[in-house]
């Protein structure tokens, strides 16, 4: 919980519309991830989950099939968000989160293959 110092500062804080690049404490977050990553630019978002989503729709196509650990939050804790939102299908491989570069391989399907979606991602 909070603290009243820690409320206070917030109520104190300077605030603006982070949309529009108004805010300094998002921009210089922003600044400061980007800069650590070598990046020009961050956004922040204000869940993983948004994040994931986000990365699905800009590096995939619908129809694409994504391959994942068996374990990985977008398969058990988006609720389908994947193929809701980019029209997506996850294959899950490995054991316990992890997964080989062989089994990865075997769970790659073959370029041009009519009837099996092309792996994205």
């Amino acid at each position: 919980r909070p603290s009243p110092a820690m409320r206070q500062a917030m109520a104190e804080a300077p605030v603006g519309d982070d949309q529009y690049g108004e805010d300094p404490s998002v921009n210089r977050l922003q600044d400061r991830i980007a800069e650590l990553l070598g990046k020009e630019a961050a956004l922040f978002v204000p869940s993983g989950t948004m994040s994931n989503q986000i990365a699905l729709k800009l590096l995939t196509r619908p129809g694409d099939e994504v391959i994942l650990g068996e374990d990985a939050h977008m398969i058990w804790h988006e609720a389908g968000a994947g193929a809701a939102n980019s029209g997506v299908q996850f294959t899950a491989v490995g054991r316990g989160g992890l997964f080989s570069a062989a089994e990865f391989g075997a769970a790659l399907k073959r370029p041009g293959h009519i009837v099996l979606p092309p792996t994205g991602f």
